[in-house]
């Protein structure tokens, strides 16, 4: 991003690692959460790809348009299902959309986002969004960057002498671990990846 090149590169691993949990969470899952999966992998990889720092990898012109246009599949895609296939999908789409705005962005700033990259930093180019839609996506990523990180908060075990307090389950979905607190399973990993991407987004979104 525009910061020092380390942000951009703490940027790349975070989307890679969590498109590379997503990959691999395809291989348990079928129908909806294995669509889901799938397009939350194609989401951290593209985003960790836009987000490679210039002294690596310096995009041609086109690479902006092919984001674009695989972006914009994405989104058509998750249209064509968001409304019967729930609010999780919605989200995706909202992704998608805001994938392709960057992509825009980035091959409509001067020299077609050259000069964010001539710096040795990825991502989108300062000042080249539109600032109402640009704070839109800022606002709707910071509530549900919030909203996940609630539900991420462990939930206390009750007291030992309460009827089946051992060996319970939390209210947020994880099994109770020593100490009273939560232990993470595979909801709670899926959402830890989910929000990571999203503060992935809200840290590209801020730099427009």
């Amino acid at each position: 991003m525009h910061g020092p090149a380390l942000s951009g590169w703490l940027l790349v691993v975070l989307c890679a690692a969590s498109g590379a949990y997503c990959l691999w969470r395809t291989r348990g899952s079928a129908g909806e959460d294995r669509v889901a999966a799938v397009s939350e992998a194609v989401m951290g990889f593209g985003m960790a790809a836009m987000a490679l720092p210039a002294a690596v990898l310096s995009p041609p012109e086109w690479a902006w348009a092919l984001y674009a246009a695989v972006f914009g599949a994405a989104a058509l895609h998750g249209l064509a299902g968001a409304f019967r296939r729930g609010r999780h999908h919605l989200h995706h789409l909202v992704g998608s959309l805001a994938m392709v705005y960057m992509a825009v962005a980035m091959a409509a700033a001067p020299g077609g986002g050259h000069g964010a990259h001539g710096a040795g930093h990825g991502g989108p180019a300062a000042g080249s969004g539109i600032p109402l839609l640009t704070g839109a996506l800022i606002v709707y990523y910071g509530v549900y960057v919030l909203r996940s990180g609630a539900r991420l908060v462990p939930v206390a075990a009750p007291a030992a002498d309460a009827p089946g307090a051992a060996g319970g389950v939390s209210g947020r979905g994880g099994v109770l671990a020593a100490g009273g607190v939560a232990a993470p399973g595979g909801a709670e990993l899926t959402l830890v990846c989910r929000l990571s991407m999203a503060l992935a987004m809200l840290a590209m979104l801020l730099t427009l």
